[in-house]
């Protein structure tokens, strides 16, 4: 590390006297683990820090906040465009450097696809244009099925609701988005028709 090339000093001079307060490890024991003399140590646990030293950890302070904001998905354009906003005064470049530093990288958000894909056989008429509300019970159905990230898996519920009543009528659950899937909700909502009209 050396005397000269230590990018935070106010950190390593915390973490050597951190040993001794905390496990009794001696100042000297701590400093030559960490590749620093003892005169350096002690010159700098007697300095104050400088103005650019308690600016740039008023940085890394701001850039770890707005960083976990947004569940860590910013990297360092947007950070820098953040930052700017706030009215910090900073290059992009040195955002990038400061994240790196600190062991900061973007977390990449996986984009969801589609479960609809556009197949060989033509598309059903749609009898409803699209007109999910009912002005009685039983005229019209609508289906969903949905993507579920588990830590086993993948999970594909699809559901049948009734739109006049907002009943759900019939799922199914299953590791694949086929068809099916789809004709289980079906049965079972046919079944819980036959059920509900047994019941009027």
């Amino acid at each position: 590390m050396g005397e000269v090339a230590v990018a935070d000093p106010a950190s390593v001079v915390g973490a050597i006297g951190g040993q001794r307060t905390m496990h009794g490890i001696p100042h000297r024991v701590s400093c030559r683990a960490l590749g620093v003399s003892e005169s350096w140590f002690y010159k700098h646990r007697s300095r104050k820090p400088t103005g650019r030293e308690v600016r740039r950890q008023q940085l890394a302070e701001a850039v770890k906040e707005v960083f976990t904001q947004p569940g860590g998905t910013y990297g360092s354009p947007k950070i820098w465009i953040t930052l700017m906003r706030q009215g910090w005064r900073v290059s992009v470049n040195t955002i990038a450097k400061l994240m790196a530093e600190l062991g900061l990288v973007a977390r990449r958000v996986r984009r969801r696809r589609g479960l609809t894909r556009p197949g060989k056989r033509p598309a059903a008429p749609d009898h409803v244009k699209r007109d999910f509300t009912a002005e009685g019970p039983d005229l019209v159905w609508c289906g969903d099925m949905t993507e579920i990230e588990t830590g086993e898996g993948k999970l594909y519920p699809a559901t049948v609701i009734g739109p006049f009543s907002r009943r759900l009528l019939g799922y199914e659950m299953g590791e694949h988005h086929d068809a099916g899937l789809v004709v289980a909700a079906l049965h079972m909502a046919a079944a819980t028709h036959t059920a509900l009209v047994g019941l009027r």
